[in-house]
């Protein structure tokens, strides 16, 4: 089970030490948990995994995926097939076609006004509803949120779609990394563009509040994001900061709609408040490296690793053109080594099978056997030798590609 075994357990999940204080009395979330956003430990949960709809606390997931794609001043006109494929009901901020937008101003209108109409305009942007709730549905997988299954962007009902208290957690952990989505789920209200006056000529605004309604309320409180849908009921992840801690708390589908924010209050409240007297029943995960594109990779078809793709725009032609140069000469004094030093060739024996043969995967420089034993560069201490070569070579590279541009 992601994040441990208890986790994965339908009751309560607690771990009370000496002086711990009692969980808030009157819980009616379905799923719920808080954690230490630094640490990543879970100091308490219920059905942490269990599969339910997300609502738009869903919107933490696009935001995860497509926020670091777009400058922030980048300005974007609206067509209206942006805005054709709205769900019947989706909340909206009021984006208005054939006008132009920056893209701050969209992801505001994600945010405060938990707008489809934001959410919907910068998927296209992005290229397409579909493209995105793929990469959405992969960025999930990065994280590790395997409960998360994606099929809008934006969170409106959809029969499959669904997520766990755990991964909202997880979003909204990978989130508050990124200074812009911090800045975004912490406003309270904006002036958003509206359309063009009339008699002036001038595009108007409008003000739109943060629809989340513990922040400026909560102490501490930084965010993150709210929800609500017929299907999906009341959804809630936030993050408060109190005494140099920060925590994370998440609650799905509580008995009543409003009772969101208040469970979640008085579970941070708790979590406060059991600092270093409970012991975690769990822990969330790290993001995992990027499998698209390994640093010790193969090149693909004649194509150049993601590393050194970067180590060729750092180095430039003159700097490759140095370490080119060193490889040459360290390959010739390999070859010298190799041709004053190599035993005279020995003929098989009858019936000698694969075992005279080098081993499989033996490397050019200083893994290949001879049949006497040696190294084919000559023993031991040259194959040392062309190593330290090697090695040299490398740090040389990389200390270049390090190098300001």
């Amino acid at each position: 089970m992601v994040g441990g075994e208890r986790l994965g357990r339908p009751a309560v999940q607690v771990a009370p030490l000496a002086g711990a204080p009692a969980l808030p009395a009157g819980l009616t979330g379905r799923s719920w948990l808080v954690a230490d956003a630094v640490t990543g430990e879970v100091l308490a949960a219920q059905n942490a995994h269990l599969p339910l709809p997300p609502a738009s606390t869903l919107k933490m997931l696009f935001a995860d995926t497509v926020l670091p794609k777009f400058d922030r001043s980048l300005e974007h006109r609206v067509t209206p097939a942006e805005l054709a494929d709205l769900g019947a009901g989706s909340s909206l901020v009021g984006v208005k076609e054939n006008l132009p937008y920056r893209v701050e101003d969209l992801w505001r209108g994600v945010f405060l006004a938990s707008g489809n109409d934001a959410v919907h305009v910068l998927a296209h942007m992005n290229g397409g509803l579909a493209q995105t709730v793929a990469q959405m549905q992969a960025r999930a997988l990065s994280l590790q949120a395997r409960d998360t299954r994606v099929l809008s962007p934006d969170g409106y009902d959809m029969p499959g779609q669904v997520s766990s208290a755990y991964d909202l957690t997880l979003f909204a952990r990978a989130g508050l990394r990124n200074a812009d989505f911090r800045t975004y789920c912490s406003t309270r209200t904006a002036h958003f563009p509206g359309g063009v006056d009339k008699t002036t000529g001038q595009r108007t605004t409008f003000d739109i509040a943060n629809t989340d309604r513990l922040l400026g309320k909560y102490p501490g409180l930084i965010g993150v994001k709210n929800g609500y849908t017929t299907g999906a009921g009341a959804t809630f992840t936030g993050a408060a900061e109190r005494g140099g801690r920060t925590l994370l708390v998440t609650v799905m589908h509580p008995e009543q709609q409003s009772k969101v924010y208040d469970e979640a209050a008085s579970l941070l409240d708790w979590g406060f408040a059991a600092a270093g007297k409970v012991a975690p029943v769990g822990r969330l995960v790290e993001e995992t490296p990027d499998a698209s594109a390994p640093a010790t990779a193969a090149p693909a078809s004649g194509g150049l690793p993601h590393a050194i793709r970067r180590a060729d725009d750092a180095l430039g032609p003159a700097g490759w053109a140095t370490v080119a140069l060193g490889g040459l000469l360290a390959l010739w004094a390999a070859g010298r080594l190799r041709g004053r030093r190599r035993p005279h060739p020995v003929a098989p024996a009858a019936g000698a099978g694969p075992a005279a043969l080098p081993r499989a995967g033996a490397t050019a420089l200083g893994d290949a056997r001879a049949p006497s034993g040696s190294t084919a560069v000559g023993g031991r201490r040259r194959r040392r030798s062309a190593a330290r070569t090697v090695r040299a070579l490398v740090r040389s590279t990389r200390s270049r590609s390090r190098r300001p541009r």
